[in-house]
């Protein structure tokens, strides 16, 4: 799966997100810098087929077609759309992603899939208490089991804090598992992840 972006802008001017051209593929990780409060998840939305561009096209294996992108990547964390409410716990928010996924999602069901993950130690904590990278892992992992999924969008995880190698890394990991991992942060993360990796993205 390759799903392509080409001078995507949304609001007058580009005021909501400048013009951007990028593209995220199966197995690979892609980094993509957007400045401000708005523009990361403005610009997750549009990368996984959620909201239309102002201007631009999104195409996916060279067609346009944003159901499909839709039905194969998840939108993860993205504030305010698809984050967790910050006092619902981690076997809460569990819960109800197995329920979303199809599977069992009674406590006993919870609870296993939890330590498989190595995270049953975090299961009564609320999300908001949640170190990073464990909230990454969660959330990552917990999109990946919906059916169809052959992608994530992970919007700004810089605003947990925790070093960005961390969750660059993280994300590495799962396009290695042979899925699309599209990751949107800001210019501090970019430096960080260019100085170890000389590759920073692109800047919207």
């Amino acid at each position: 799966m390759k799903i392509e972006l080409h001078d995507v802008s949304k609001g007058r001017d580009g005021e909501s997100l400048p013009a951007i051209s990028f593209d995220y593929e199966t197995g690979r990780a892609t980094f993509v810098r957007a400045e401000t409060m708005q523009r990361p998840t403005v610009l997750g939305l549009i990368a996984s087929g959620r909201m239309r561009p102002d201007s631009g096209s999104i195409r996916i294996d060279g067609e346009a077609d944003d159901a499909g992108i839709r039905r194969r990547v998840a939108l993860v964390d993205a504030p305010d759309i698809s984050e967790p409410a910050s006092r619902v716990t981690v076997a809460g928010v569990t819960a109800e992603e197995l329920m979303f996924a199809g599977r069992s999602a009674g406590h006993r069901a919870v609870r296993a899939w939890l330590r498989d993950q190595s995270l049953a130690h975090i299961a009564r904590l609320p999300i908001v208490n949640v170190a990073p990278r464990d909230r990454i892992h969660l959330l990552t992992e917990l999109a990946l089991l919906r059916p169809g999924i052959e992608g994530l969008v992970l919007v700004a995880p810089d605003r947990h804090g925790g070093p960005p190698l961390q969750w660059w890394h993280q994300g590495q990991a799962i396009a290695e598992r042979g899925f699309a991992m599209l990751m949107i942060a800001g210019d501090a993360s970019a430096t960080v992840i260019e100085a170890a990796t000389a590759d920073p993205g692109r800047a919207a």
